[in-house]
């Protein structure tokens, strides 16, 4: 059996009134709780500002991106 829970004052309290003989013994799994959303108002560039200039480029990448992507000659 899969019951649910939560941690409350250091003991895990399972949901659904589920109660459990005394000395059952049990496994417990951590779930890690979802990223927060991004604020409302925040830009792509806020949330990824820290990515901006890691890579480098060829100079020539816009103009023959045909080239880098699929192999084509260069303009």
């Amino acid at each position: 059996m899969i019951y649910s829970g939560r941690v409350r004052n250091n003991v895990i309290v399972l949901e659904d009134g589920v109660v459990l003989p005394e000395g059952t013994p049990v496994k417990i799994e951590v779930h890690e709780p979802a990223p927060a959303p991004a604020p409302p108002g925040s830009t792509l560039l806020d949330r990824l500002g820290d990515l901006v200039g890691c890579l480098e480029l060829p100079e020539d990448l816009a103009h023959n991106h045909d080239h880098y992507a699929h192999g084509a000659p260069k303009k």
